[in-house]
């Protein structure tokens, strides 16, 4: 005895049927009284007619022809433009039919559907708030029963006194409410209660660091080939040069190939005065490791800075930071401050034997030369923003030539007025 196997039309058998079971009670047959008349009547047909499109002939006027040559002005050079241009003194007069179109609702009179109601008190009629003409009516009276309860109402604020004895007297309070009404034991973290303050700083600007520009770059993962439980030296020293291909722009990374190159770069760099050559100094030398791509770049950081915190005693001023040679002076006890110029995300870009580099190097030696004389210009514009008392005052032209000039409080300068930072304990 053979079975023989038949193959099935589908491709795939429907292993779980699921029909639909019978009904429970046999169908009614329902009796559905039915006009005829309704098929003779003309509303029958205008689905038809909705979906039947309509050839759209328009001519070069959009079938609105103008004619301009009803205007003398447009074509005569000394012709009356009256009729173009009416006086707004003695405007012409409005057609009837379009009075309705001026409706007010403050006005006296009133127009209903077009109609003048002819009447000479606004409680004739009420007012429809702002309701635009051509909403439909059903709609207007919701409106103005939210118009008459959501009324605003004008407060009339004292005037601002703005002259130069007004500002030099609040900036003088200003320091009073900082200083003396100051109280360390008062002082609550907005978030949690259970923070005190132990310690407050003055804030200032950074006046040593103030003409660097500093970014900060996050990596997705740690850069270099090092584990993350592993010390790495060499980080805290790399450096990220810009690179661009044909169709990209990225990053290249580069760090000393031992610890020692690191650490011996960092010491000559802190055995100098800031800005000073060390002598006799030996390349350092740095290789490249790979390619970076950015992911995201934030342009401003208005909220992050650069704090150092100066513990020292010293009770020098804010005017006393730099002395007579332009060197940094020892800082009074505070908190100094740096703006983020920009954020970057970085990831790891996928390396492409196939693609054709500008300008590559695999190995960079870095040794420190001096500033030149366009660079030390440049840092002292940047300098004067938190050194020179009179920065303000200075003009800026801009791109017409035209030169703006902030007017000063009588020459007179003011610090930064002092605030206060809560630490957590």
């Amino acid at each position: 005895m053979s079975f023989k196997k038949s193959k099935l039309d589908l491709l795939v058998r429907v292993r779980y049927a699921n029909p639909l079971p019978p009904p429970p009670c046999p169908p009614k047959l329902l009796d559905i009284p039915t006009n005829p008349m309704r098929y003779a009547q003309p509303e029958f047909l205008n689905s038809i007619a909705n979906n039947t499109p309509l050839p759209m002939i328009v001519d070069a006027e959009c079938g609105m022809p103008l004619d301009l040559g009803k205007w003398e002005s447009l074509w005569e050079e000394n012709a009356d433009d009256l009729a173009l241009n009416p006086d707004p003194h003695n405007l012409p007069k409005l057609d009837q039919k379009d009075e309705f179109l001026t409706y007010d609702s403050g006005s006296s009179s009133t127009y209903m559907n077009g109609n003048h109601t002819g009447s000479s008190t606004p409680s004739a009629v009420p007012a429809l708030g702002q309701v635009a003409w051509l909403r439909k009516t059903e709609y207007t009276s919701d409106r103005v029963q939210r118009s008459s309860t959501n009324e605003p109402k004008h407060v009339a604020l004292p005037p601002i006194d703005v002259s130069r004895e007004a500002q030099l007297r609040d900036i003088e309070a200003s320091f009073v409410e900082c200083n003396e009404n100051f109280s360390l034991e008062e002082l609550r973290h907005p978030n949690k209660p259970n923070v005190t303050a132990v310690e407050s700083y003055e804030i200032l600007p950074d006046s040593e660091i103030w003409a660097n520009q500093y970014d900060l770059f996050r990596f997705a993962e740690r850069p270099g080939e090092r584990a993350a439980d592993v010390e790495d030296p060499r980080l805290d020293c790399a450096i990220l040069r810009p690179m661009k291909s044909d169709h990209d722009s990225f990053l290249a990374f580069y760090l000393t190939e031992q610890d020692e190159g690191a650490l011996k770069f960092k010491e000559i760099r802190n055995s100098v005065e800031p800005y000073e050559i060390p002598e006799n100094e030996e390349p350092t030398v740095f290789k490249f490791v790979r390619d970076y791509e950015t992911v995201k770049v934030e342009q401003e950081v208005p909220n992050e800075f650069l704090l150092m915190f100066e513990d020292g005693g010293s009770t020098s001023t804010f005017d006393d930071l730099v002395n007579e040679d332009r060197k940094p002076a020892k800082r009074p006890r505070g908190a100094y401050y740096k703006n983020i110029e920009r954020k970057m995300l970085l990831k790891k870009k996928r390396a492409n034997a196939y693609e054709q580099y500008e300008d590559k190097w695999d190995v960079i030696k870095v040794t420190h030369v001096p500033m030149s004389q366009e660079e030390e210009d440049e840092r002292e514009e940047a300098l004067a923003e938190v050194m020179d008392p009179l920065f303000l005052m200075r003009g800026d032209a801009d791109a017409d030539g035209e030169v703006e000039v902030y007017e000063g409080l009588g020459g007179q300068t003011f610090p930064v007025p002092v605030d206060h930072i809560p630490v957590e304990t």
